[in-house]
């Protein structure tokens, strides 16, 4: 996964530089080039997308989300990655569920500038399990932020991203901005002891680094947040922490060096009860469960 913060300076300054030939193959392995950026879709509505409603954590990037049924009485909710819980890594297997927290939030406007601090209640929901988020229910309510800091938050997509789709990838922390298309989709997505399914690739326009994590994926088309920002391969390792393989369904693997992915997030939303309360036994609810 992408790192919070280590080694996040050191990729800032290397950000842009010329992609280094990807390492040989082995056995039932690929590796792949990088795919060139797809040109946007044409005769598109583009949205515009700013820093409006993302906030940045103490080592990671993230965004106060809303469902498409969540009313603006009802607490808000902040969405990350589960690497960036402030309990640590979760365990393969493992699942947070309603955790007391007091972890604060810098909320950014459209021009990136902090404009106030968010406080969490409770950790919600975290994984890193099949997908790799973290969800933070909040002090306050939509309306409240709404209210004090004229600030709304970023709508969660109910549906599949589209392969082609032009997407933008919002990072609180470094107030940095990346621009690209979804390259595919990634049927078992492996790093370390970790697995994600049905994951979103970038092109490679996309060259997040550390402290990007968390990031929504923000379609251009709709101005809503399709997945998560959470890993990329950095050195062309095979399935090794900050080194991700591609799986498919025959199990041949797949690496592609200095590609990047998030999580998708439209699986969040049946999860989503009244009261933005998480709620695993809903209908349509397939998030892992403790």
């Amino acid at each position: 996964m992408k790192k919070p913060l280590a080694g996040a300076l050191l990729a800032l300054l290397l950000a842009g530089a010329a992609a280094v030939p990807a390492a040989a193959s082995t056995p039932r392995e690929t590796v792949a080039r990088t795919p060139a950026t797809a040109p946007a879709p044409q005769g598109r509505a583009v949205a515009a997308v700013d820093f409006a409603g993302t906030v940045a954590l103490s080592n990671c990037s993230g965004s106060v989300v809303r469902a498409p049924s969540s009313l603006p009485s009802d607490p808000a909710l902040v969405l990350s990655n589960g690497h960036c819980l402030e309990t640590g890594m979760p365990a393969a297997g493992q699942v947070i569920k309603d955790q007391r927290s007091s972890r604060s939030f810098t909320l950014l406007n459209s021009a990136g500038s902090g404009v106030g601090t968010l406080k969490a209640s409770k950790i919600s929901y975290g994984t890193m399990t099949d997908t790799d988020i973290s969800i933070y229910q909040l002090t306050k309510t939509y309306a409240q932020i709404q209210s004090q800091y004229g600030i709304s938050a970023l709508t969660l997509n109910d549906a599949h991203p589209t392969q082609g789709s032009s997407i933008k990838v919002v990072s609180g922390y470094w107030k940095r901005i990346y621009s690209c298309n979804v390259d595919g989709f990634v049927y078992r997505l492996k790093e370390g002891g970790w697995t994600w399914k049905d994951s979103v690739r970038y092109t490679s326009a996309c060259n997040t680094i550390g402290g990007t994590s968390g990031s929504p994926v923000i379609d251009t088309t709709t101005g809503k947040v399709v997945a998560v920002n959470n890993t990329g391969n950095e050195s062309g390792e095979r399935c090794t922490e900050n080194n991700p393989c591609e799986v498919d369904q025959n199990g041949t693997v797949t690496v592609r060096k200095g590609i990047n992915y998030a999580q998708e997030t439209y699986t969040i939303v049946p999860c989503i009860g009244a009261g933005n309360v998480i709620d695993l036994n809903r209908a349509g609810c397939t998030l892992p469960k403790p």
